[in-house]
């Protein structure tokens, strides 16, 4: 038995060798040193556009593909910049070790993933800083060929951890980076300059227990956002992913908190007004954005507020909810149209209790307002059942209403946005959205029947001009909403401010 073993054992290896010799004629033969035979890239350049500094990116990839009709050796893949690159990469499961690696082989019509990733250096400068580099590839005869690397390191300001406990100002110079969230202490103002960029951490948020004062532009709006600033995937940054950081709360005790010209979106939330004395006005948000959360975009809790010339738009939750309190809503544009699975609420919901808490509802106003959104009814007002004495005061006037057609004392000189226009709900607005991109635009159509439709006193009275700053009395009459629309053939000569972020 033992002889029988080992003599299959040497007829084996016998085998093996030969085929070994077999293999490597074969393969000798089969590799090209052809100038005519190149690779083929599924890029020429992988571009991580905006970074922050000092601070790894996401991975970024691409495939290397040889179709050709022999095998490919490649002696070196490298780095142009070689040590010295900001850019760090992996073909194939090899690492480039300073910069450079050796022996890649593709076989004829195959192919192998390249990973790439970066750390931009600091510079101490406030504007975006240009790195770039060549992933050069050089085959065994002598052919080389290259991907470019490119993208743009921004230096920020670290904030972490901390409280304002005294009047502090930030002014724009270069963005605010926000981690373990920014709290700002009873009895202080923080105010934020035209310009400012804060971008936060996941989880962070923006925490006042004394007062807030943003004080943008229409040029030059306060933008808050997540600090990712790369790409989920090709062409999908992660800032039109909603739950990028928490939101703005303002506290119990916070007051006189005004937010202008402001561009918050991507949160968990939005703004969280906590309950207080429904005396003194807690929020006075005028032409701003507040768009794609994965809760509420506004939620107020008996508290005195006032939104005026603002969009709110696109939330998991509701894009507006009362709890009781005192509210205004003047010319603002409040749409549901989020677009990510697990569901959404409404665009507007407001009750005068919460289970056996009484929330009196003194006030709820919402004047030349579009509330719509993707579903047949985007209203729900919920008065008490079980305290029917209890406050439930709310008016629409003059507004364009996706919900159905009722009469009503406190509905004025409204209009309903339902399927016998010709254009509803997700159709009022210009150009229509890209889903695929998540680009919202809430310019409006031609054939909505909320242009010219506003109450001109009440434009006059507030908001003769609409956010981006264009008068709402150029042409028969101001538009319902936010925006005054721009005839289509005149846009292009128009800077406006729309949620379409890089």
């Amino acid at each position: 038995m033992r002889r029988e073993v080992g003599h299959i054992s040497t007829l084996l290896c016998g085998l093996f060798a030969a085929l070994g010799l077999f293999s490597a004629c074969i393969t000798d033969e089969d590799y090209s040193t052809a100038l005519s035979d190149r690779l083929t890239f599924s890029t020429d350049t992988v571009a991580f556009d905006t970074v922050i500094s000092g601070q790894p990116t996401n991975t970024r990839t691409f495939m290397v593909y040889n179709r050709n009709k022999k095998a490919l050796r490649l002696p070196q893949i490298s780095l142009e910049s070689g040590v010295a690159s900001d850019f760090r990469v992996n073909v194939d499961g090899t690492f480039l070790e300073n910069g450079s690696a050796g022996d890649f082989e593709i076989a004829s019509e195959d192919s192998m993933r390249v990973f790439v990733e970066m750390t931009a250096k600091t510079s101490d400068s406030d504007t975006p800083i240009e790195t770039k580099d060549k992933l050069i590839f050089t085959a065994e005869s002598g052919l080389s060929q290259s991907v470019v690397l490119t993208a743009y390191g921004q230096d920020v300001i670290p904030l972490q951890a901390r409280t304002i406990s005294q009047d502090t100002l930030l002014s724009a110079q270069r963005p605010y980076q926000i981690f373990d969230s920014l709290v700002v202490s009873a009895g202080a103002t923080l105010t934020i300059s035209e310009g400012v960029r804060l971008y936060f951490h996941p989880d962070a948020q923006l925490i006042v227990h004394g007062s807030l004062n943003v004080q943008g532009s229409a040029a030059s709006p306060v933008v808050m956002r997540g600090d990712r600033l790369g790409n989920m995937f090709s062409d999908q940054p992660y800032d039109r992913i909603p739950g990028q950081w928490g939101g703005i709360v303002l506290c119990e005790e916070s007051f006189g908190n005004k937010i202008n010209h402001a561009d918050i979106h991507s949160g968990t939330f939005g703004l969280r007004c906590d309950s207080s004395d429904i005396q003194q006005e807690k929020l006075r948000l005028e032409n701003s954005i507040v768009h794609n959360v994965s809760g509420d975009v506004l939620h107020a809790r008996m508290a005195n507020i006032f939104v005026g010339n603002s969009q709110l738009t696109n939330a998991g939750g509701n894009c507006v909810t009362l709890y009781g309190g005192y509210s205004t809503f003047v010319h603002c544009t409040i749409g549901n149209f989020y677009a990510f699975t697990g569901g959404r609420g409404v665009a507007l919901e407001f009750y005068n209790s919460d289970g056996d808490i009484r929330l009196p509802l003194e006030r709820a106003d919402f004047l030349n307002c579009i509330i719509t959104g993707y579903s047949a009814d985007e209203i729900m007002g919920h008065p008490s059942d079980r305290y029917t004495d209890e406050a439930f005061n709310y008016q629409f006037r003059s507004c364009l209403l996706d919900t159905p057609e009722y009469e009503d004392d406190n509905v004025i000189n409204c209009l309903w946005d339902g399927d016998d226009n010709e254009v509803s709900r997700d159709e009022n607005f210009y150009p229509e959205f890209d889903l695929d991109k998540l680009v919202f635009t809430f310019q409006l159509n031609a054939s909505s029947p909320a242009v010219n439709a506003a109450d001109a006193g009440i434009t006059r009275q507030y908001y003769p001009e609409d956010m981006n700053g264009r008068s709402r009395f150029g042409d028969e009459g101001p538009d319902m909403g936010c925006y005054e629309r721009v005839a289509e053939e005149n846009e292009n000569n128009h800077t406006t401010r729309k949620n379409q972020w890089p």
